[in-house]
């Protein structure tokens, strides 16, 4: 078994590996979705990102997508085919991922709820914070009259890089392209407080706010812009994340159990929707 550099001819192979292991089906816009990210985090850190094969063949059977922003190291992705587990191979791509964050003061994930994957995060030093996710239609009749949120553009980065090195420690200077591509940006600024936060087709993430009652404006205003019966998805929300709880429930969506965010050296960012992809 070999780990090695992930190269772009890589990407759509890992997509079909994570889905398997994940036990997920993407849609094709899904699907396209995601190796577009993973293709942005190879361009950016090419030295984060790993694969394992067999010596010899051209499958895949382990990925880990790793990135590094300011003093920030962040996991995008991680997995192991099934019939692969129990044989080290996870071990050895989360240390090489590791490896590039040396120096960072923090770390973040997202994790899914896989008992292996967790033992590995808690045994590097990560904290474990179970996270809820918000699901299902918004009752719009509840959509109070939000004002002070407004779309954003690529003159607003400054104002989102000041939020998001308050709220995270760590800027998402590399990824606004790409996350303004994908979606649209809100921004709120006013004398009270700032903040901003990312609509897409399939969600709400990343948001962040320099206090509660701008973020809970900002969620407030992504849920009016989903279009009516469209189902939307609100994730990986710890419970220092009740100003968004209350949003979610008085605007008629499902509250579950979700997976764990994995923090080392910090507290859960607040107020603060974490992206899966981009921390």
């Amino acid at each position: 078994m070999r780990i090695r550099p992930m190269r772009p001819d890589d990407v759509e192979a890992a997509e079909r590996l994570t889905a398997l292991a994940f036990e997920i089906e993407r849609s094709e816009e899904h699907g396209a979705r995601w190796c577009r990210q993973i293709a942005h985090v190879i361009d950016t850190d090419p030295g984060g990102c790993w694969v394992a094969d067999a010596d010899g063949e051209t499958r895949i059977v382990g990925v880990a997508v790793s990135m590094r922003r300011d003093l920030l190291w962040l996991l995008t992705t991680y997995a192991v085919r099934p019939d692969q587990q129990g044989r080290g191979i996870g071990q050895a791509l989360l240390d090489a991922a590791i490896g590039y964050g040396a120096g960072c003061l923090r770390g973040m994930l997202t994790s899914r709820p896989h008992h292996g994957a967790l033992r590995r995060y808690r045994r590097a030093g990560f904290s474990l914070h179970p996270t809820m996710r918000l699901t299902g239609t918004v009752d719009r009749s509840t959509l109070p009259v939000v004002d002070g949120v407004r779309v954003g553009t690529a003159a607003d980065l400054d104002l989102v890089d000041s939020v998001d090195r308050r709220v995270r420690g760590a800027t998402h200077r590399l990824d606004n392209a790409l996350l303004m591509e994908l979606g649209t940006l809100l921004v709120c600024d006013l004398l009270t407080g700032s903040g901003y936060a990312y609509l897409t087709s399939w969600g709400v993430a990343p948001l962040a706010a320099t206090n509660r009652a701008v973020a809970q404006r900002l969620l407030w205003e992504a849920l009016a812009r989903v279009e009516p019966g469209r189902a939307i998805d609100v994730r990986n929300l710890t419970s220092d994340q009740e100003w968004a709880v209350d949003v979610g429930l008085a605007a008629g969506l499902r509250l579950d159990h979700d997976a764990y965010l994995a923090l080392r050296h910090m507290r859960p960012p607040e107020p603060y929707i974490p992206s899966v992809a981009f921390g």
